[in-house]
Order: C-alpha cells, then structure tokens, then sequence
C-alpha cells in the first residue's frame, strides 16, 4: 500500500495519442466548461434568511418518502425534515467534492494522463466553487456542516491502473447520485430560488463532468482488461464498488438529521427507513443511471 501524501505511481497510459474520440470529447466540454463560466462570489445574491416554514428539499427525495412516517409528520415536522435533510445533502457535497479534489489534482499531469490534464483544470475550478457554495449555503442558514460520518471502505494493496480506475469510478457513483437530486431540486417551483439556483448551477456542471467521467471511467476499465484482469480481481472490484455504492446511499440516512428535526431515537429510525421495502425502491431509482453504465460496460454483471 502507498504510504499516504505520496504521488501515485505512474499509470499505464489512460488513452493513446490517436483516441481521437476522446480527444474530441475532451475539446468539446472544455470549450463549454469555459461558455458556460460564472464567478460564484458574484453569481450568488444570498437572502438574509430562508424561510424556515417552507420546504427545503421536494418531500419526494426525502429519505422517509414512501414510507409510513410521512404520514405520521405533522407539517411542521415535514418542513423540518426537509431543511435538515437538505443541509445534509449539500453537507455530503462539501466531503465528496473535498476527496475527489484531492484525487484529482495528485493526478493532474502525471504519467498516463496527459491528455484529459487540460480539461482537469476546468473540473478542479469548478468542484472548487461547487463546495465553496455548498458550505457558504450550510453555514448561512444552519450555522453547521454535518460532520463526515461516512464508512470507510477498508484498503487493500492495488497497482495503479487499479487504483485510478477506483478513483475515478467513486467520483462518477458520486456525481451521477447527487446529479438525480440537483435535477429534481433545480425544477421543484415549491422551492426558494437560492436552493434551485444552486442545484440548477450544480447540475449544469455536473453534466459535463459525468460526460467526462463516464468516457474515462470506461477507457480506464477497457485498460484493465486489456492487461487481462483475471476474474478474481474482477469479484473483487465489482464487490468494492458494490459495498460503496450502498454507503453512498446510506449516508442520506442521518440519525443526527433526524434529532434535529425533532424526530425521536435517530439511529432506530435510521435502521427502520434503510429496511423499508420502499426506501429500496427508491435507491434503485436513484442509482439507475450508475448501475446501467456498470453493467454496460461490464463491470457488474447481471446477477448484481
């Protein structure tokens, strides 16, 4: 294993010097990266406050929906759920965008990734502002970012090709997860206009960057094959993403959410909305896009 705060090791080349798809591709949102420019310290009109009696997140994506406890809300009790349920959600923004910016930029012109180099600028100044205005929301109008309570998943020794392919799959499972929430959030007229303004901004970023992700995560796999990855270690990574894509879920599930919304014994209620055959349904849909690309590709298989 690497010891931590050092280099990766030089990776196999990513791509090769006539991928002219991915080249393209590359030019292509650099370009748009660079149309669709904004200055978030002078984008954003914050409003003194955000009414505390209006919803916060659509009721849809809360993670109680479906279940027999939105029912059991009082409207008040709705209201608080879905404020504290969206500082959460832009909570996990700022930790996800911080580890992927770390990842990143140890990787911007490195060996094996000299050509998407170019378009990494354009990723890194905007995950940058992305979790700049995550935070500025959370510290604004409720005084905290949630702590990072996510489960780490246990490292093992990989070479590097395994290592970047790891890498830059997490990020996708991450953008594509919080691409389904900024889609809903941008066009929900229920909501203050700072909130949809910021997912809106969010997701027009994003777009991009899955677009680039989903063609780098693919190239990076079609390198591992190619080296004649043995199914052993094929189990192995589909067991890994697999176990990340379930904490990504359940880290939607915040009992110190629940607590502050008002909502008695936060873990229990935790363990009985995770178990709910709706809230499994829902987790599905969310990960739709992402469990698609995978089996596409040939990552997972049918039987996951």
């Amino acid at each position: 294993m690497r010891p931590p705060n050092t280099p990766p090791a030089p990776a196999v080349s990513t791509t090769t010097a006539d991928d002219t798809e991915f080249r393209t591709l590359l030019d292509r949102l650099s370009d748009k990266a660079t149309a669709d420019y904004y200055n978030p310290f002078t984008t954003f009109e914050w409003p003194t406050a955000i009414p505390t009696d209006e919803l916060w997140m659509s009721p849809e994506l809360l993670s109680a929906h479906g279940t027999e406890l939105m029912d059991e809300l009082s409207h008040a009790q709705l209201q608080a759920l879905s404020r504290w349920e969206s500082v959460n959600f832009y909570s996990l923004n700022v930790h996800g965008i911080r580890e992927l910016l770390i990842e990143v930029t140890r990787r911007v012109h490195t060996p094996g990734f000299e050509l998407p180099s170019e378009f990494f600028h354009h990723f890194i100044g905007e995950e940058n502002d992305h979790m700049w205005f995550f935070a500025t929301f959370c510290l604004k109008y409720a005084g905290k970012i949630y702590p990072d309570k996510s489960v780490k998943l246990p490292e093992t020794p990989r070479d590097p090709d395994i290592e970047n392919f790891l890498v830059f799959a997490r990020i996708l499972v991450f953008e594509q997860i919080v691409d389904h929430y900024n889609v809903q959030l941008a066009a929900d007229r229920r909501l203050h206009p700072t909130v949809r303004h910021i997912n809106r901004l969010h997701h027009q970023d994003e777009s991009r960057h899955i677009a680039f992700g989903r063609r780098l995560v693919h190239l990076l796999w079609e390198r591992l094959l190619d080296r004649g990855l043995d199914e052993a270690a094929r189990h192995e990574l589909r067991g890994y993403l697999g176990r990340y894509l379930t904490t990504s879920i359940e880290s939607f599930y915040n009992p110190a959410v629940y607590r502050d919304a008002g909502l008695p014994d936060g873990f229990a209620l935790r363990r009985r909305l995770l178990a709910h055959p709706a809230r499994q349904a829902a987790h599905a849909k969310v990960l739709h896009k992402t469990t698609g690309f995978l089996n596409r590709i040939g990552v997972f298989d049918a039987r996951h």
